[in-house]
């Protein structure tokens, strides 16, 4: 294979249609997604590394060996390949713009979406250097597309220059996160790693070894459907009590006022008839046992609903997504602090940031494998205005091979 920058990586992955699927059946949830993780495993092959294995889920692990003599402990690398099920993954057709400007950025398959410089403040990273953006019609896919293109570009520089030390690094490819199941059939034990770190973030410098703890809330309330014209004192309409659900659910403990630390109630989800209808609501804060409040605030307005509504059933299951990684990252340091020189040795003023998200690291550390998350240089993920930085991915694939080599120095 002959040689490719990340951006030549990254342009071939976004074509490629991976979009996940919520409650589907089937694992990986789209088959679409084995299309780039089979690539993956051919072109690892290519690159000379000697062990690659794709299994029944669609993850793809690799193994690099070690070309040092001293023991050093093994490092993974670990990229997602869906994107989220938000926006459409379909014919994305990315346009490089190159030396940017600065201004706002007019999509050119739908003027009225715009990139405003207002309100992208990581754009000022990009002044000079080249950014791609979808053509408005689609999301980008740097969302985990740029990680995937850094992982395979660093793989690359690990097989072709000698000069980069390290010890034995394991690649690991994920389906499905976006849909938070990522690591539903990921065996740590098999993968091999002792720390790992994902190449999931945005901006150029942000390190995240903290996120959200997360659950999901469904609430489910059945009616009565009856002919509207005979409906008096009989028809239970489910929409009108869902809705005054949500309409009691606090304002200010939402994602459009909330950032940094602060917890949110999210309703993301509504669907339904006049018999039956639902409500997916997501539970998210930095502390764990915060959930536990927020779920007392969600029984609090649905206790005042009932009331209102004594002839409709209520109902409100709660289930566990995911942990904040901090805990698990922070039972040994070296993980999170070679990781925070080696992007200073990339030439950055690194920064921890907390993910207002979750990573497949999240669940990973969890487990048991410490796994901080790395930046890639996108930004606006999830939607039209989706873009990257490219001087960002190939500032991540820098640090991801600083840090290899630290580990290294490091290790007696």
């Amino acid at each position: 294979m002959a040689t490719e920058t990340v951006l030549d990586r990254f342009l071939r992955y976004v074509r490629i249609d991976t979009q996940s699927k919520e409650d589907s059946e089937s694992y990986p949830s789209t088959a679409k997604q084995l299309d780039l993780l089979k690539l993956l495993a051919k072109e690892l092959k290519e690159l000379g590394v000697p062990r690659v294995d794709m299994d029944e889920y669609g993850y793809v692990m690799a193994t690099i060996p070690s070309n040092v003599k001293k023991s050093v402990p093994v490092i993974g690398l670990i990229a997602h390949v869906d994107t989220s099920p938000e926006v459409t993954g379909a014919n994305v057709k990315p346009q490089v713009i190159k030396e940017y400007k600065g201004g706002d950025i007019v999509l050119p398959g739908d003027p009225n979406i715009v990139i405003k410089e207002s309100e992208n403040l990581s754009l000022k990273l990009a002044l000079g250097k080249s950014i791609v953006t979808t053509d408005g019609t689609t999301l980008l896919g740097a969302d985990d597309k740029a990680g995937v293109a850094a992982v395979m570009t660093a793989v690359q520089a690990l097989m072709t220059d000698t000069k980069i030390q390290h010890g034995e690094v394991k690649i690991g490819f994920t389906p499905d996160e976006e849909v938070g199941a990522g690591t539903k059939f990921f065996d740590i034990k098999k993968f091999g790693a002792q720390f790992a770190y994902t190449v999931d973030g945005d901006t150029p410098g942000e390190l995240n070894k903290e996120t959200f703890s997360a659950n999901v809330c469904v609430i489910t309330v059945e009616g009565r459907d009856i002919h509207p014209g005979s409906a008096k004192n009989v028809m239970v309409n489910s929409v009108r009590v869902v809705s005054e659900i949500i309409a009691r659910l606090p304002k200010n403990i939402s994602p459009e006022t909330t950032d940094g630390y602060q917890p949110y109630i999210h309703p993301y989800v509504l669907e339904g008839g006049v018999g039956k209808s639902s409500v997916k609501i997501l539970f998210r804060d930095f502390k764990t046992e915060g959930l536990a409040e927020l779920k007392k605030i969600v029984d609090s307005v649905v206790a005042e609903v009932r009331s209102m509504f004594p002839n409709a059933k209520i109902d409100v299951k709660v289930t566990e997504q995911y942990r904040n990684m901090r805990e698990g990252v922070e039972k040994d340091t070296r993980v999170a602090d070679y990781l925070f020189e080696g992007a200073k040795r990339a030439g950055l003023h690194p920064e921890w940031k907390p993910i207002r998200g979750g990573t497949d690291g999240s669940r990973l550390t969890e487990n048991g494998l410490p796994t901080p998350n790395i930046f890639t240089g996108g930004a606006n993920f999830h939607g039209r205005m989706e873009w990257v930085n490219v001087w960002g991915m190939e500032k991540a694939v820098e640090t991801v091979l600083n840090t290899l080599q630290i580990w290294v120095e490091k290790s007696k």
